[in-house]
């Protein structure tokens, strides 16, 4: 990532090393894109994404899409070195930067980006904005790099390299029913439970600005003028060529930056609340199977450890694996939250801990206890209809499966299914 190139900088690229300094800052820092929006609440979503309010179908229960809230661009720079040019010095020189501060890509809970949710999510701020960001997981530079100029009049530059930064928070949109004034219900798309912070950046860029040149203000070159120990010009003059020491300000910066956790760390790893503890459960009388609709196969209970949920045909022999009980029930906004409590195994559907993390992790049963990886939101379809879309709690996660077979596996993909097989019924026994 070191190597890349604001594409409008150097489409000019050679051509522009032999203009003067003045107009080569202005090249550079005419691509830079829209200006910062700090704060930005509610920019709008990306083309064909839904938006809170519109309408969705019953194939929708079982998917959701990300909703950006807010947003903040801020010009960053990532490496940095004051360098001073004398008159016998003049001409293509190679600089060593230091890091200055490092930027991880990441995506709520697990501190990077894994899942087409998280892709989305990232590719919405994107086209919102504008701007051409990092939509899977990367990071800059922690090392120190070189930057190649040609540097054409004397005098004392910031060397650079530097990124827009761009923060902010996101929902998630889920499909769920809605009562209209008139009384009846519709689907429609509205914001579930849960939300999170999402890190990305632009393409990164180079150059060198001297504290006499005029750059647009909030501008990468104008962070990197910022760094710049901008005295008289009969102060600079004492420096010899080359390297100049970082001033007070650049080295304050240095020891407050921190690099983001990097993918494989503990920091990205769930971890369960309680999972050693048997809760007592307040189940609902009624008893359920979570079918396919219109298809003979529903989710089966694994009667061995280490075995998930899966679909299987009920018979006579399904030893109630196939039943399931709604226990600890909650609504809030028309969207039930609950542990699934299963009649033949005794245990709560659960997404394991050690691989809540992963896309695709499969649905399993354990010992209920008060943990966020047994809850599940379920989203319904309109009145007369026992159509549902399963949602995990902790993770946020939809689920489906792969394809309609015996055996198939209950899983969790972080958008659901969008072909609609992560749509299920509430059937009663």
């Amino acid at each position: 990532m070191s190597h890349l190139r604001s594409p409008g900088h150097w489409a000019r690229g050679l051509a522009a090393l032999a203009v003067t300094a003045t107009s080569t800052f202005a090249a550079l820092t005419a691509v830079a894109g829209p200006a910062a929006a700090a704060g930005h609440p509610n920019p709008a979503t990306a083309a064909g994404q839904p938006k809170p309010g519109d309408a969705c179908t019953s194939a929708d229960l079982g998917t959701r899409h990300p909703f950006i809230k807010t947003t903040e661009v801020s010009p960053t720079i990532t490496h940095f070195k004051g360098w001073y040019v004398t008159e016998g010095s003049t001409g293509y020189q190679n600089v060593t930067t230091s890091t200055q501060t490092t930027i991880s890509v990441s995506v709520g809970l697990n501190g990077n980006v894994q899942g087409s949710f998280a892709v989305q999510t990232l590719g919405t701020v994107g086209a919102s904005l504008g701007l051409n960001v990092q939509v899977n997981y990367s990071t800059t530079s922690s090392e120190s790099t070189s930057v190649t100029w040609n540097f054409q009049r004397p005098g004392y530059y910031g060397v650079y390299k530097g990124t827009k930064k761009v923060t902010g928070t996101y929902g998630s949109l889920n499909c769920n029913r809605i009562q209209q004034d008139g009384g009846n219900w519709a689907l429609k798309w509205t914001e579930g439970p849960g939300s999170g912070s999402f890190t990305t950046y632009t393409t990164l860029e180079e150059g060198a600005v001297r504290c006499q040149d005029k750059v647009p203000a909030n501008s990468i070159m104008a962070k990197a003028q910022g760094l710049l120990d901008c005295g008289s010009a009969a102060a600079k003059a004492e420096h010899p060529a080359g390297a100049v020491a970082p001033t007070a300000k650049q080295t304050q910066d240095r020891l407050v930056q921190r690099p983001a956790p990097t993918s494989g760390t503990s920091a990205e790893q769930p971890k369960a609340t309680g999972r050693s503890a048997r809760a007592a459960l307040d189940c609902q009388s009624g008893v359920y199977r979570i079918d396919v609709p219109g298809k003979i196969l529903n989710w089966s209970a694994p009667l061995l450890a280490n075995d998930g949920i899966r679909l299987r045909e009920s018979t006579f022999f399904s030893a109630h694996l196939d039943n399931w009980r709604l226990c600890n029930v909650t609504e809030n906004n028309g969207v039930i939250e609950a542990s699934l409590w299963n009649w033949g195994n005794g245990g709560c559907a659960t997404i394991p801990a050690d691989i809540a993390n992963q896309e695709q992790a499969y649905l399993t049963t354990a010992n209920c206890g008060e943990d966020d990886l047994q809850r599940f939101y379920i989203y319904r379809d309109v009145p007369g209809s026992t159509k549902i879309g399963l949602q995990n709690k902790y993770t946020g996660s939809m689920m489906g499966h792969d394809r309609y077979a015996d055996g198939e596996l209950i899983r969790q993909y972080s958008s659901g299914r969008q072909d609609g097989t992560g749509t299920y019924t509430l059937t009663g026994v």
